[in-house]
């Protein structure tokens, strides 16, 4: 079982192997984490990310799943994609939150990381309850039984968050 561990900071300065993107299905880039994430690394991500629409993923990357690329110039060897469901067009089932968080770690552990950071996924712009989001994400965690991860990070962006976070760790 991988260490647990919860930090207020930017995703894009994390020295672990992999980080995840709470990315929107196109993979080309949008606002918030997505945003950050396709600034800092620059544009080999984003050729990357086309790369896979052209192939892969013609109709976007479905929500809930999530797949990994290069990570250009962060400090992270590779930036795992995953979309989470936007409450705000419907998606309002939590095993598709639960699901995004899942097939990250899954695909950490396929590529070979042994560090991963990941973010609120849909707890922004689509509109999932910080403490909803934080008690699925530390329950898949724990879950998780893989045998490479050593450490799951997750790295938050405001006080607010990293609360609700903190508490979910602790219940």
């Amino acid at each position: 079982m991988a260490d647990i561990e919860i930090v207020e900071g930017d995703i894009t300065r994390q020295e672990v192997d992999a980080i995840v993107n709470a990315a929107n299905s196109t993979l080309l880039g949008g606002g918030g984490v997505d945003g950050a994430i396709h600034a800092a690394a620059g544009p080999a991500l984003l050729a990357e990310c086309r790369q896979l629409r052209a192939t892969r993923y013609p109709d976007g990357l479905p929500v809930g799943e999530a797949v990994a690329t290069g990570a250009g110039e962060l400090p992270a060897r590779w930036v795992i994609h995953t979309v989470g469901p936007n409450r705000h067009a419907g998606q309002v089932d939590p095993e598709l939150l639960a699901s995004a968080f899942r097939t990250s770690l899954g695909e950490a552990e396929r590529i070979g990381a042994t560090s991963v950071a990941l973010p609120a996924v849909s707890a922004g712009v689509y509109g999932w309850d910080r403490d909803t989001v934080a008690r699925i994400a530390i329950d898949t965690a724990r879950a998780h039984r893989g045998p490479q991860l050593r450490t799951v990070r997750f790295v938050l962006f405001g006080p607010a968050v990293f609360a609700a976070f903190d508490e979910a760790a602790r219940a």
